[in-house]
């Protein structure tokens, strides 16, 4: 019998539900999975909250790592015995479970030397690290660049691809402990939002010229400062709203602000293409592999304890990233 966590309304980190599940045979197509870690990630709280709407009772999570135990019909390219690890949207709902069914369509292959535990870590952060770097912008190096959150997962990623690219990082944190962590991973300058004018404060770093790009995943309470910290003709990536939606705005404030250019990326879109997805996974697992790039896994949480992990998360407790081991 597999344990899961689902959830049946909407709303706070008290909604999710601990329970048992009868998982079955794979159908044609798919594969039984037995987790060894889950990932958390700050989309979840999307889907629980209901920003992210999706049919009720849902499953939750969607990545995670383990061993294929049962294939279906017609899957060739996975065994029993397959280290594998996924990430999607609602395709791979579900992920919070010791055991599932799943489309072996999703599952990626793990190289000798990722363990399970990392790559649940590293999936779905380390693949939007991976084409916010390569694929969102056309880098030329020696640029700077304006990263929010940098000490969380996703942040540290990028701050170490972003150095790796010859970049220079600006990151802004909430506490001089994740600072701390922000610059052990390549962040250059530091800028404590609690305190600080952060807009004010790139200005200052730059010379007046501003930055590049902004990764924004705070959201509603970054954004004008946001924008206000790009160079002219710059991108704002909006990857995220941990703080809340993106207010309406009129499209002519971009203007104002230098014919700013802005974006809503989704992971998805950039792992769509077999071949495409192919190549990010390719370059990410080499550059962990290679210890170009360290995946920090600063929390564990047992699955039965996701409500405190929400809290956790919700409450910016946490820094790197985040799994549930199974």
């Amino acid at each position: 019998m597999a344990r899961v966590v689902k959830f049946y309304e909407t709303g706070a980190p008290d909604v999710l539900r601990f329970e048992d599940a009868d998982v079955g045979e794979p159908g044609p197509g798919e594969v039984r999975l037995r987790h060894v870690a889950v990932g958390l990630n700050f989309a979840d709280t999307y889907f629980r909250s209901g920003i992210y709407p999706v049919p009720l009772p849902s499953g939750i999570g969607n990545e995670a790592a383990g061993v294929v135990e049962a294939v279906g019909a017609g899957v060739s390219d996975f065994v029993v015995g397959d280290r594998v690890t996924y990430t999607g949207f609602t395709n791979t709902l579900g992920a919070y479970s010791t055991q599932r069914l799943i489309s072996a369509a999703p599952l990626i292959k793990l190289p000798e030397g990722i363990s399970c535990e990392t790559a649940a870590a590293m999936t779905m952060r380390g693949l939007s690290a991976s084409y916010l770097c390569r694929r969102i912008y056309p880098f030329q190096g020696d640029e700077t660049i304006l990263l929010h959150a940098a000490a969380g997962g996703v942040g540290l990623i990028v701050s170490q691809w972003a150095k790796l690219l010859g970049l220079h990082v600006i990151g802004t944190v909430s506490t001089e402990a994740k600072a701390e962590v922000a610059r052990a991973h390549g962040c250059e300058h530091i800028i404590n939002y609690s305190h600080e004018d952060v807009a004010k404060r790139v200005r200052e770093i730059t010379n007046g010229a501003g930055v590049s790009v902004v990764f924004d995943s705070v959201g509603k309470d970054t954004f004008m400062a946001s924008l206000d910290s790009l160079k002219r003709r710059g991108l704002l990536v909006c990857v995220g709203t941990a703080s809340g939606k993106i207010p309406p705005f009129d499209p002519a404030i971009l203007a104002r602000k230098g014919s700013a250019y802005i974006t809503r990326p989704g992971l998805a879109d950039y792992i769509a293409d077999p071949a495409e997805k192919a190549e990010l996974v390719g370059e990410l697992f080499g550059h962990v592999a290679a210890g170009r790039i360290h995946i920090e896994i600063n929390q564990r949480y047992a699955l039965e304890d996701a409500v405190q992990a929400h809290r956790d998360l919700e409450g910016r407790k946490t820094t790197g990233s985040s799994i549930f081991v199974i």
